[in-house]
């Protein structure tokens, strides 16, 4: 059988067919044309889409390399045979109000097509019947816009079409009932007397704060924002360490959405003019509990809301799984199984410190340990562990509950962060009274914790009968299992990489590629990079009043200490990460 013809809005008006669609995998190599007769054979109903049929086989393709056929892939195959544009559904670049207004629900619905973009004169559609097409010149003249026709899953469609205009309709239902509530938009106080209160539990917000909800846990955010503008507000999400913006919102809608996680939270919805935290638990569509930390701030345009969203699996992780090299989770394993001591884990904000705390404390958490923690905020709930709240407005901080925790015969302590000389003292306090004390330092690299901790007044010989060691710690974006692809790494850039360090260039790495599985980033997930100092005897007696940073950093690398940049040229040698993203996270060689 020939190909198809490229395809024309003039084709003959037929849907697709299994029959058709097996005969042109079969003429292409892609198919068995026996595995072809046979599902043509035994299957009946003409309800289900035939991409979808044959999507449910989990073929391989018989073209190099071999791809299982999915729904997406036979989509992408069949818009290339035909010579129609093909277009993956990402619903977070869709803007559902505006599409909603082009056709109704129900004209949508009965022609099983998608709305997706209008401007300049011209509407973009998707369908999944590409020789279908009588309909295109009517709406053409009704809409007095040129239809472009665009190829798209099934799946998809008869996913996302019923959810747009939900959507749609429930922030048009949100922003009809009012304005934004309270006084707070310091640039909206003129337009007072017009605004109305908007019930935060109106079925309109419910149904979005459950779709925001929905989409971040889908898109593995680890960070939902929703931040007021002047006369709207954005929704972003943290995928992967980088900020994706998402959907925009009337600033009334974006408002009641706020004051709907705020009741959800347990926060004061009255007060907007101080920060607020909070904490949400829920379930994902597949069954999981998930707990949502939340953080408002008042801004000039209104409050600011961030979710940090916190997957209970990370504590089921070990330490492989976190990024840790053989001789880092022995060297670990070693530090924590001491009976008393203080190990540290430092770096920047978003840098992984509470994932290796918290995984390590659920591996040593055993019925024979108490273990105890003070945080601010309690980032997860972990039956295993106590855990308390640090509460500044009653005078509970740090050292005040590191104190307390004294007094509850622990085993292990976690601090949630060494902030000041007070709380590093009770915590070196704890150690010498013979408990093992785990904290975190905002510090570069983990030389430098030393140093802090003497800034902050903690004498050099206390810092030797209890430092065990300081580990140094960036996450890294991995590169997307689904499309990364051999490559060479220039002289130059392994040379920023590394610096004067005499390790020997990979001949072979993995680059960054990008495609549908990654938002075409290249990267999906991420893995921890570690450098991990030990206090042997030389140590410390570098460990002084006015020690010097770079004798210690010297000395820690003379006595096996890698540091950051190179623990990520490991990871880059391996394919697991590129050279850029682990020059743009660790900090340079000295």
């Amino acid at each position: 059988m020939s190909k198809e013809t490229p395809f024309t809005q003039q084709s003959v008006q037929r849907k697709l067919t299994l029959d058709s669609i097996l005969h042109w995998l079969v003429d292409d190599g892609a198919v068995m044309p026996a595995d072809a007769e046979k599902l043509i054979r035994g299957h009946k109903s003409e309800r289900v889409h035939p991409l979808v049929v044959i999507g449910e086989q989990n073929w391989h393709s018989l073209v190099p390399p071999g791809k299982l056929l999915t729904v997406e892939s036979l989509t992408d195959w069949l818009a290339a045979r035909i010579g129609m544009p093909y277009f993956h559904v990402d619903p977070l670049k869709l803007n559902f109000a505006g599409i909603a207004n082009i056709v109704s629900k129900s004209y949508a619905e009965r022609l099983k097509i998608m709305p997706l973009n209008v401007s300049d004169g011209e509407v973009t559609i998707a369908t999944a019947e590409p020789f279908l097409t009588d309909w295109v010149v009517e709406l053409e003249r009704i809409l007095n816009l040129k239809v472009t026709l665009v190829l798209a899953s099934p799946l998809d469609i008869n996913h996302y079409l019923p959810e747009i205009y939900s959507l749609a309709n429930s922030v048009q239902g949100a922003a009809r009932t009012g304005q934004s509530a309270g006084v707070q938009n310091f640039e909206q106080l003129v337009e007072l007397g017009k605004n109305k209160n908007l019930d935060a539990n109106e079925q309109h917000v419910v149904t979005l704060v459950d779709w925001l909800f929905k989409y971040a846990f889908e898109q593995r955010a680890s960070d939902i924002h929703l931040e007021p503008r002047r006369d709207i507000g954005m929704v972003r999400f943290r995928i992967d360490g980088v900020l994706h913006q998402v959907y925009q919102l009337p600033a009334s809608v974006l408002n009641a959405i706020t004051n709907r996680i705020k009741l959800l939270g347990r926060m004061d919805m009255v007060e907007k003019r101080r920060p607020q935290d909070g904490r949400i638990k829920t379930v994902s569509s597949q069954g999981e509990e998930i707990e949502l930390r939340l953080s408002t701030m008042p801004t000039a345009f209104g409050e600011k809301l961030v979710m940090r969203i916190f997957d209970p699996e990370i504590l089921m992780k070990n330490f492989a799984d976190l990024g840790f090299s053989r001789e880092q989770t022995a060297l670990w394993r070693e530090w924590t199984r001491q009976p008393n001591g203080i190990i540290l884990v430092t770096g920047p904000t978003g840098s992984g410190k509470t994932t290796t705390l918290y995984s390590t404390l659920k591996q040593i958490a055993t019925p024979e340990v108490n273990v105890c923690t003070v945080e601010d905020p309690i980032e997860m709930i972990e039956p295993a562990f106590n855990q308390m709240q640090v509460q500044r407005n009653i005078g509970l901080n740090f050292a005040d509950g590191v104190r307390t925790l004294l007094r509850q015969d622990p085993d292990i302590i976690m601090v949630g962060e060494i902030r000041d000389a007070e709380t590093a003292e009770i915590a070196v306090q704890a150690a010498l009274t013979g408990h093992l004390v785990l904290s975190s330092l905002h510090t570069n690299d983990a030389p430098s914790a030393i140093t802090r901790l003497l800034e902050l007044g903690v004498p050099a010989y206390l810092l030797n009968s209890t430092l065990l060691g300081v580990m140094g710690q960036r996450l890294a974006r991995t590169l997307c299992p689904h499309c990364k692809a051999p490559g060479e790494i220039s002289d130059e850039l392994w040379r920023e990489l590394v610096g004067n360090w005499p390790v020997a260039k990979p001949a072979q790495v993995n680059v960054a590629v990008g495609c549908l599985e990654c938002r075409m980033t290249g990267y999906r997930g991420r893995t921890g990079i570690y450098e991990m100092l030990s206090l042997s005897a030389k140590m410390k007696q570098l460990v002084v009043k006015d020690a010097e940073l770079a004798k210690i950093k010297s000395l820690a690398r003379d006595e096996g200490m890698k540091p950051l940049r190179l623990s990520g040229a490991e990871k880059v040698a391996a394919g697991l990460t590129t050279a850029e993203e682990i020059i743009k996270i660790a900090p340079p060689l000295d």
